[in-house]
């Protein structure tokens, strides 16, 4: 069995044990990242898709979110990797269970879409080929190029990051409902300065 890798606080809903300094340094980097990456995917495709503009900045646009895909992929392996060996701390006290049961299935489907995704991107990029990063280096081409099934590729990662913008709202607004209706400490075990504490 994993340990639990958290530290105890005393707050007004009795002892909570909150997310480790490792595990919150994971969740928050991914969470900028992600704030970054997708507007940078709905603009570079506006630019190069809608507008048909494919000068210098569409392809530092491109080369971004290719670079900014790969190093999401691997802080998420590492944080999967951590949260195996650590734990996660065990649920705040006095939700009920059927809140349990959600978010248990919301971060399975984060943490399977935050891979997912970035793979079909880098499958995509691989097969149409589109390798290059700002004309520095290029990614490793693990698969042989094949520009028409690319397309296909591409709209599945189009539709994964859809449905990963849409788990991510559902995720903020939990946290919000929890911290503003409910009055709780969920949000508190992944960000310490919005504890209750007594």
């Amino acid at each position: 069995m994993p340990r639990t890798d958290s530290n105890t606080v005393e707050t007004t809903s009795g002892p909570i044990q909150i997310y480790s300094s490792t595990a919150r340094t994971f969740h928050w980097l991914i969470v900028v990242l992600l704030a970054v990456q997708i507007p940078i995917g709905v603009y570079m495709v506006y630019r190069g898709k809608d507008l048909n503009i494919w000068d210098s900045l569409t392809n530092q646009l491109y080369s971004s979110h290719k670079l900014i895909g790969v190093i999401i992929f691997f802080i998420v392996v590492l944080r999967l990797a951590y949260r195996l060996i650590a734990g996660p701390p065990p649920h705040e006290p006095t939700i009920e269970p059927w809140h349990k049961t959600c978010s248990i299935l919301n971060h399975l489907a984060l943490y399977l879409l935050l891979l997912i995704v970035p793979i079909l991107g880098y499958i995509g990029v691989a097969m149409f080929p589109a390798l290059d990063i700002f004309g520095l280096f290029k990614l490793p081409a693990l698969v042989a190029p094949d520009k028409e099934m690319s397309k296909t590729v591409f709209e599945w990662h189009v539709y994964g990051a859809i449905a990963l913008g849409a788990l991510i709202v559902l995720h903020i607004g939990a946290a919000l409902y929890h911290y503003v209706i409910r009055q709780d400490n969920v949000l508190g075990r992944m960000w310490p300065a919005a504890l209750r504490k007594l």
